[in-house]
């Protein structure tokens, strides 16, 4: 093995010239200057009594989580023993391999990476056989650890789903090809740059941690090629209502005449409205636009302090019902098609079915965007929901009146930790390279935070007690039923969803009581929302209302090449086709108070 090590080396060394030792050197005192920094940017907020917190409790549950995988198997010695037997064997056939290649005889590998996995992309991963002995060394030890939890009996399910979320985590952080002594790619870079990648990456990770308030804020876009209002959230359009919770814009008309009944979008309010609005080609909003719709959007605030106490009747009353009032005065029309996503759709519909309930009928037709209504299937973030981890976050908010941005973002990124972490760890850190600008990933880092009080009833109503499909929420005084909702619908759900499961939008589907119109797209959360026609990108399936199965549903629905937009579109003209002159910005009694995109929109955390 001695020599497989020394020619493995050899092999990433000989495709460069010798390094410059003399920089090389001058390198590394660099790297110990940028280590100083990385510190006092660590120790800053400290000092200032400004450190987050969070991070202990997280990894207390983790702890305490595969703590109880562990005395599953302490309890039963007859399977320890059975599954060390299982490691030992593929230990074994792995060295057994190995010292085949040394002799130069063929071996088929013991362990294959998945073939949707880019992390062993290099051809030294295979080509030579030390980087291919740990290569396999860490597949067999990391899917060694999924079978532990898989065959751990008596867990609940949600134990084994937090249990399979953390050795995921673990697994990643884990990977070989996240240090330099086992990473081919990284030895060849830093042998051939004197180390100079990596006095460049850790310059960038002392600005990531200063930039995360002590704590790593992993950049994944040139933040400084984005502007938003400049090259992003471009979209003409004026702000025409403004209060404590939002900003309600209203866009120009691209178009001579327009549908009589206007469009309201109820954005997420855990990112910003923008996804909607990423750059012309991209943009669902200016879409609408130049279909002839006059179109509407609520930019949630970005919250702090003041905020605390704004629940899900705040966000409903100062939200919807805000913009529904200003959008009277601005158009004189009192009933509105709208659109709510994600988060945005959970607090249409829970609007929806106050509405319903105290015989309000100015929103005349309702469309979700992989919106969660059922909270029965809710996905891998639920892995994040119970009692406990509730009350910690509890405890968290009570000290700010808020949830930090970076919370919700690192557990987005935590559901594909080696495309969403690590991959941008590697390249930033150690490849000592920029991240290409990216408009989504720029959106995805521009986190905003969460009001205590609205965040809680979230967390607690919808992901731990499921009480909106049940019928057992009240808002406002009101016990709300999603059967009550009879206003035609359109549901999307997206086929590669982590966040709002297309089998948990399906089900959702069921709970109105009036015509629905399921339909699924084609890749996930985003982009199978951000799908332009002009792309031709994804496809998207149509049958009908949700009945039955989501599998024989599926099994029976239509596929259609290209975006479903112009699909939408047509549902909604069919339902109100009048027209009329196009509508300017801040028309009616209500002066414009801004541009779009606004001012809301452009605080960040």
């Amino acid at each position: 093995m001695a020599r497989d090590s020394a020619g493995a080396s050899g092999a990433a060394a000989d495709t460069a010239a010798a390094p410059d030792f003399d920089q090389f050197a001058q390198n590394m005192g660099r790297l110990i200057e940028e280590y100083g920094k990385v510190t006092a940017a660590y120790l800053k907020p400290i000092e200032l009594g400004e450190a987050k917190t969070g991070q202990a409790d997280e990894a207390s549950d983790m702890v305490r989580t595969l703590g109880r995988v562990a005395e599953r198997w302490v309890n039963d010695p007859a399977k320890i023993i059975e599954a060390q037997a299982s490691l030992t064997g593929d230990v074994m056939s792995l060295w057994q391999m190995a010292m085949k290649r040394a002799a130069g005889e063929p071996a088929d590998p013991v362990a294959k990476p998945d073939p949707r996995d880019g992390r062993f992309k290099d051809p030294d991963w295979s080509d030579q056989p030390v980087f291919d002995f740990i290569k396999q060394a860490y597949l067999i030890g990391s899917r060694w650890a999924e079978t532990m939890v898989e065959h751990a009996d008596g867990l609940d399910a949600h134990t084994k789903d937090k249990a399979r979320f953390y050795i995921k985590q673990i697994a990643g952080a884990l990977s070989p090809t996240n240090f330099i002594a086992t990473n081919p790619e990284l030895l060849r870079e830093t042998l051939q740059q004197n180390g100079e990648n990596l006095v460049r990456g850790l310059k960038m990770f002392a600005e990531d941690v200063e930039a995360g308030g002590g704590e790593l804020k992993i950049r994944q876009s040139d933040p400084s090629r984005f502007e938003v209002g400049v090259n992003i959230a471009t979209t003409p359009g004026k702000v025409i209502f403004r209060n404590d919770v939002m900003e309600l814009i209203q866009y120009a008309p691209a178009t001579p005449q327009v549908l009589k009944r206007p469009l309201l979008i109820v954005p997420p309010w855990i990112n910003k409205f923008y996804i909607l609005e990423l750059n012309p080609e991209k943009s669902f909003i200016r879409w609408c636009v130049e279909q002839g719709l006059t179109v509407f959007c609520i930019s949630w605030v970005n919250p702090d302090a003041r905020h605390a106490a704004k629940d899900f009747e705040s966000y409903m009353r100062e939200g919807v019902f805000a913009a529904l009032g200003a959008i009277e005065q601005a158009t004189g029309e009192k009933k509105v098609t709208a659109i709510g996503y994600c988060v945005g759709g959970t607090l249409l519909a829970v609007t929806l079915a106050y509405m319903a309930a105290t015989r309000d009928k100015r929103i005349d037709s309702a469309t979700f965007f992989t919106t969660q209504v059922d909270f029965s299937q809710a996905g891998e973030l639920s892995v994040f929901v119970d009692e406990d981890q509730i009350k910690a976050i509890e405890e968290q908010m009570a000290r700010t009146g808020y949830l930090d941005g970076a919370r919700m973002a690192g557990a987005f990124n935590m559901l594909r930790p080696n495309d969403l972490i690590w991959s941008y760890a590697v390249n930033n850190y150690l490849k000592g390279k920029a991240p290409t600008p990216f408009d989504l990933l720029y959106w995805n880092s521009d986190s905003t935070r969460m009001p205590a009080a609205n965040h809680s009833f979230y967390l607690r109503n919808c992901y731990l007690d499921n009480k909106l499909s049940k019928g057992e929420m009240v808002v406002g005084g009101e016990r709300l039923d999603l059967g009550k909702i009879t206003v035609p619908i359109y549901n999307l759900a997206t086929r590669e969803d982590h966040i709002a499961p297309s089998a948990s939008v399906f089900i959702g589907s069921q709970k109105f009581g009036g015509p629905v119109e399921h339909v699924v797209a084609g890749s996930g959360h985003i982009a199978g929302v951000v799908n332009p026609p002009a792309k031709v990108k994804y496809q998207y399936w149509t049958n009908g209302p949700a009945e039955g199965s989501l599998e024989s549903w599926m099994a029976s629905a239509t596929e259609h090449p290209g975006s479903w937009w112009p699909h939408w579109f047509d549902w909604v003209r069919r339902q109100a086709p009048r027209k009329v002159k196009a509508r300017e910005p801040g028309g009616g009694k209500l002066e414009p108070l801004a541009d779009a995109p606004g001012t809301y929109v452009k605080i960040r955390v």
